[in-house]
């Protein structure tokens, strides 16, 4: 497990010298042992040259595509206590989860769109919301799509193989917050407060063959280099323990919601685009995935720098699609049509792909 070698204390940023940047510069490839210098503050002024490299490398590996998915919100029921969610259970609002038949409407909604690539949300209510729902939201979809991810509570090998079983391919799963002491402070109650569990849960899917595994820090919890050297060496642990598994990583930004969450770790644009060109150059094979949490402005701007798959036309709440009326998780700040964002793609040289692959049928 991975919180058996997780040391927190040894992830510092340290300071380089001039010689070391030059030197790790005129390397022709990076590894995920540049990565620490990649993600320092000393080569930020030669972020442009990493820039240039990040792009031409993704090109090499993914070409000129940019595959496209949506999320699909089946419940904001929620028993955790999360400072900086919108699902968090201190919020008093009616609480909403999607029967079958609104969730066959949703995927048709989502089907008639043209998207394929879909990824399954709930809060974290293992009891109401919990395996055997989430097994049958995706008997029920899967039909329609050819790709189909979850984003929910942690679970056990077994659970993760029921999933599997129903049709689901990937799993994402943020630790939020990779530093403990910041993970006490903002997770109160519920089972997300336990740490170890949830950075575990992701051995669990490794375990069971998920088909890819999607990891993030959710940006503005803790400083974000530290952030970026955790998720770095939680990649490459796993990357060793499950190699057959395809990975995607993303950083999402906290957005407004629900309640008065403040920022303490505000994160810069430029300090995305050093997050990403850092990942793209030490993990050349990796996905990095891109949200519809970023403006429109940012995702144009950014998207030719190592960016992989790209969400849009989002909504946070379930039955969104349909014009049902819940409480969202987070406000997204693209809120482009799928039409615009493929024409916004298309404009930048690249081909918007609806359908990359197909999970096999299980039976």
């Amino acid at each position: 497990m991975f919180s058996e070698q997780f040391d927190p204390t040894t992830l510092s940023t340290h300071s380089y010298t001039t010689a070391e940047i030059e030197n790790v510069l005129k390397k022709k490839e990076f590894g995920p042992q540049d990565f620490p210098i990649l993600i320092s503050p000393e080569i930020r002024p030669f972020l442009e040259e990493l820039a240039q490299r990040s792009h031409l490398l993704t090109q090499q590996r993914f070409g000129n595509t940019m595959q496209l998915f949506i999320p699909l919100y089946l419940s904001n029921l929620c028993f955790n206590k999360c400072t900086y969610c919108g699902f968090s259970i201190e919020h008093t609002y009616p609480r909403v989860t999607l029967t079958r038949d609104e969730i066959l409407k949703e995927g048709e909604i989502l089907y008639q769109k043209g998207f394929q690539h879909l990824l399954l949300l709930t809060g974290e209510a293992p009891k109401e919301v919990g395996v055997g729902y989430i097994a049958e939201a995706i008997r029920l979809l899967k039909p329609q799509f050819s790709s189909i991810g979850v984003e929910i509570q942690p679970m056990t090998e077994s659970d993760y193989r029921i999933l599997i079983k129903a049709g689901a391919d990937s799993i994402t799963l943020y630790q939020e917050t990779y530093h403990p002491e910041s993970y006490s402070q903002y997770h109160l109650s519920g089972k997300k407060k336990f740490f170890k569990n949830r950075l575990d849960a992701v051995d669990e899917a490794g375990k069971a063959g998920f088909y890819r595994l999607n990891l993030g820090a959710l940006l503005g919890l803790y400083e974000w280099r530290f952030e970026a050297l955790a998720l770095a060496q939680h990649l490459s642990y796993l990357q060793t323990h499950y190699w057959k598994t395809k990975y995607s990583v993303s950083f999402p930004r906290i957005r407004d919601m629900i309640g008065t969450f403040q920022q303490a770790y505000p994160v810069t644009d430029t300090d995305i685009v050093q997050f990403i060109c850092a990942f793209r150059l030490a993990f050349p094979d990796v996905g990095i995935t891109l949200s519809t949490r970023e403006s429109a402005e940012i995702r144009d701007r950014i998207v030719k720098l190592g960016i992989t798959s790209m969400s849009a036309e989002s909504h946070t709440e379930p039955g969104g699609y349909s014009g049902k009326e819940a409480e969202k998780q987070f406000e997204i700040s693209d809120t482009r049509s799928l039409e615009e964002v493929k024409n916004m793609l298309i404009h930048q040289g690249f081909e918007p792909v609806m359908k990359d692959w197909e999970a096999p049928c299980h039976i």
